[in-house]
């Protein structure tokens, strides 16, 4: 049975997310704390334009000549390039055009028509809705 992924969304108001005004320290405090890896990263509007990863920290702190944590208060989000770009789907997947996604993201991020980010699904509910449907 095809399952819609509104089943498996968790909203937007319930994700650690980060907006692209936010700083390098801020990012790293706010992943730190929640103890996440990757987080998605929202415009002013409300889009999604990206996911901002620990290795996207450790890339740009090697790649920046003088780049120490005490300076990270001074870098733009917007200025740490994404080595990876976690493909959003429409609210209106079904949960088996995720399976591929999953296979390199540990969650798909989720947007309206309108391109606006409204959640994630996570690997884990997608796993565990195909291991449903087998055993």
């Amino acid at each position: 049975m095809t399952k819609n992924i509104s089943f498996f969304l968790i909203p937007k108001q319930d994700v650690v997310y980060l907006s692209t005004n936010a700083t390098m320290r801020q990012a790293m405090e706010k992943m730190e704390y929640h103890r996440y890896t990757a987080v998605p990263l929202i415009d002013n509007g409300g889009k999604y334009v990206g996911t901002l990863t620990e290795g996207d920290f450790l890339w740009k702190m090697k790649n920046t000549p003088g780049q120490s944590f005490e300076n990270t208060s001074k870098i733009a989000i917007t200025d740490i390039p994404q080595r990876v770009q976690n493909v959003p789907v429409k609210i209106s997947a079904k949960m088996e055009d995720l399976i591929e996604l999953a296979i390199t993201q540990n969650f798909v991020p989720v947007v309206d028509d309108n391109d606006v980010f409204i959640g994630i699904v996570r690997r884990r509910e997608i796993i565990e809705y195909f291991l449903s449907c087998y055993l």
